[in-house]
């Protein structure tokens, strides 16, 4: 098995203690880290050098485990930008319907790749991609080829609705369930145990209450996460209300769907009873602040949250509501736009932040016995960020030059399973070119057909 060090980096092991490790080190047999400490001056470890076969200089860099997005949809790649300015009702009927709608096989596979590609280089190693445009027959094969070419860490939660929503995206729930099965069979622990699948019911809204609780039934069976959309808006709130005179979370709870491996994205209309409900069934919330500004759906309580032990995980929405997957944009997003809610600069300390990047994600995934910090006998996914530049030297605080200062374009290396998957800024593994070349191709194409009917689609300003 290759084995790997990294040295001379400040280590964030966002361990129990988070410890760290100035002039750190990270040794890595095969996938698994195998030690972590500051490395020493009396030469003490000077055989690390020689076993390795790939020594990283990490000088002037910090060492961080990689980041889990809890939450986009790939195929949005396709899309981003096209309208800036609208609601998300507006935003589903007038932009993502038709534009997924619009969508070859093949755009599927590219919009895929384009987003694994840029997430890998924004420090996560884990994304957790709810798909749920099953138009073509090979849609989600292409999501998950995109997964393991790219070498990323990849779960995708197998979306869909029964009831409403756009007509042409309604699926039975027995062709949900069918298809999930196919999914499990072929694609469950492929790529070297880095690509999984999960229960992903998409909404409350679009979802039959029979099909909900047959998901819940499935899930539980299946051992798998479920993943699901809850109390985005108040209009989503509304709807439950009216319907089964419950609001998001009751509902969920009254189905069956909240549990140790729940994950409820975005959760910004909670009251307090809804937040001792999560807290009572250990379910995880993922954060998505990006999006939730970029739709204007509200601020989620976030620090009442952790405040009840709630675990809550991050993610960066589709780069349909975002417009990007700049993973440790999110950091700094996650950090401010609490502050500024409750007006109180005390709120989401740097440390505190990245937890939720990357311990909390672990567990939102389950996945905190082998992922989410850097210890030894853990999985080597590992983040290398560049801190030598103009816009974050010179440091005084790791971990807040982290959160308020990095961005995507200062991650150097990425390692997951122990392979180094981006080198200097670089892909490894595909060429990320011919990649973005053929996706701006098959854009143009999408836009042609789309614009007539959608001149938003042919705006150039």
């Amino acid at each position: 098995m290759a084995k790997t060090l990294i040295r001379n980096g400040t280590v964030m092991t966002m361990n129990d203690g988070l410890d760290v490790f100035p002039g750190g080190y990270v040794y890595i047999d095969g996938s698994r880290i195998a030690e972590v400490g500051v490395w020493p001056g009396d030469g003490s470890k000077d055989a690390l050098l020689a076993l390795a076969d790939t020594v990283i200089d990490a000088a002037g860099k910090a060492v961080i485990p990689g980041l889990v997005n809890c939450h986009t949809h790939l195929f949005q790649t396709f899309m981003r930008g096209v309208s800036d300015d609208l609601p998300l009702a507006q935003w589903l009927r007038q932009i993502i319907w038709p534009a997924s709608l619009a969508m070859e096989e093949e755009d599927f596979y590219l919009a895929a790749m384009i987003g694994c590609i840029e997430n890998l280089k924004s420090g996560a190693t884990y994304v957790m991609d709810h798909h749920y445009i099953h138009t073509h027959p090979g849609n989600d094969e292409g999501v998950l080829e995109a997964m393991r070419q790219s070498g990323i860490r990849g779960h995708m939660a197998r979306g869909g609705v029964d009831l409403s929503y756009e007509p042409r995206l309604r699926e039975s729930a027995e062709e949900i369930f069918a298809n999930t099965d196919q999914l499990l069979d072929k694609w469950q622990g492929e790529g070297e145990g880095r690509i999984a699948i999960a229960m992903g019911p998409l909404n409350l809204y679009g979802c039959s209450e029979e099909f909900l609780r047959l998901a819940a039934k499935y899930g539980e069976r299946n051992g798998l996460i479920t993943h699901i959309h809850l109390s985005e808006t108040r209009e989503q709130i509304e709807n439950t209300l009216e319907r089964f005179g419950l609001r998001n979370v009751e509902l969920a709870e009254e189905v069956g769907l909240l549990g140790r491996q729940t994950q409820v994205v975005h959760g910004v209309w909670l009251n307090d009873a809804e937040l001792d409900i999560l807290a009572r069934r250990e379910a995880t919330v993922v954060h998505c602040p990006v999006s939730n500004m970029y739709l204007a759906s509200g601020v989620a309580r976030v620090p009442d949250m952790l405040e009840r032990g709630i675990n809550v995980a991050l993610g960066t929405d589709g780069p349909g509501s975002n417009n990007c997957q700049d993973n440790l944009e999110v950091l700094k997003f996650a950090a401010c736009l609490h502050k500024v809610d409750r007006l109180d600069s005390t709120l989401m300390p740097p440390m505190g932040v990245l937890r939720m990047g990357t311990r909390n994600g672990a567990k939102a995934v389950g996945r905190e016995e082998d992922l989410g910090s850097l210890e030894p006998g853990k999985k080597a996914d590992i983040v290398v960020i560049e801190l030598q530049k103009a816009h974050i030297a010179p440091v005084h605080r790791v971990s807040s030059a982290i959160v308020y200062n990095a961005n995507g374009n200062d991650v150097d290396t990425v390692l997951v399973n122990g392979r180094v998957v981006v080198s200097h800024g670089r892909c490894t593994l595909v060429d990320e070119m011919e990649i973005i070349r053929r996706a701006q191709a098959r854009v143009d194409v999408l836009r042609s057909k789309l614009a007539p009917s959608y001149p938003v689609f042919g705006s150039v300003e």
